[in-house]
């Protein structure tokens, strides 16, 4: 994967280098995580916490010159190291692949070493959990912003937590209000980290553009559309699908 050019021109702030100036290298842990820093880390290779580079989709070259340094658990749910992969099979940590959402190929060939349960945290994989509907977790699937026709087939399987932060669920939410437990904490707290609760103001946004016309605001920014936004060249919402997802995936939810 090619860095983007800009890239090399990123440095770190001022006032957070001064910060971490001194620190022991353990602590550069989530610095290794962060795809943006990649140009400090390459002048810094000496406090590189390669576990968690191994995870970073923006480190595939530094991994590629330093394959034994290389955590392959991490490196096993990297987008953008199937071909790593690939070339190292005997290395490959199955439970984290099958959550890789550019792993499907790799995962196809062997289903026997799956793992069902975060396959279905996999947004891609919806094909493959729809033929193996006995070895789905509703619970995991629930979470998964690709799963809404499955889920939408299955409501007695629904976990109503996970779909409550599930950003292509809203309609579902909304049909079954009865089942937003208004008490229930971890409910609230999950439809409150659901993006899709904000919806544009149409008329407001009418107004302040003035003749364009309303039917085409309402389609062009309707929230269905938040994952088309960074190729409309709206940078603002650029980062939040990968993110809502990896968090996501990192919270275990089934037994």
């Amino acid at each position: 994967m090619k860095l983007d050019k800009m890239t090399q021109f990123l440095k770190m702030r001022d006032f957070v280098e001064d910060k971490l100036m001194g620190f022991n290298p353990t602590t550069y842990s989530e610095l290794s995580n962060n795809p943006n820093a990649i140009p400090w880390l390459e002048k810094n290779i000496d406090k590189i916490n390669w576990v968690w580079l191994s995870r970073n989709p923006n480190a595939i070259h530094l991994l590629e010159k330093n394959i034994d340094k290389i955590h392959w658990v991490w490196l096993s749910r990297n987008p953008n190291a199937i071909h790593l992969l690939e070339k190292n099979i005997d290395k490959i940590e199955w439970v984290r692949l099958s959550s890789n959402p550019n792993a499907i190929n790799l995962l196809e060939k062997n289903i026997d070493k799956i793992d069902w349960w975060w396959l279905s945290t996999n947004p891609n994989a919806i094909h493959l959990l729809e033929k193996n509907i006995d070895k789905i977790c509703w619970d995991c699937l629930s979470g998964n912003p690709n799963a809404i026709p499955l889920l939408e087939k299955n409501i007695d399987k629904i976990d109503w937590k996970e779909l409550s932060r599930n950003p292509n669920a809203i309609h579902l939410l909304e049909k079954n209000i009865d089942k937003i437990d208004r008490n229930n904490d971890d409910i609230i707290e999950a439809l409150l980290s659901n993006p899709s609760i904000f919806e544009y103001d149409y008329k407001e946004i009418g107004k302040y553009y003035g003749d364009i016309n309303l039917g085409v605001i309402e389609n062009r920014l309707h929230p269905r559309n938040l994952n088309k936004f960074k190729s409309w060249g709206i940078e603002e919402f650029e980062d939040w699908e990968d993110d809502a997802f990896v968090e996501w995936e990192d919270y275990k939810i089934c037994n």
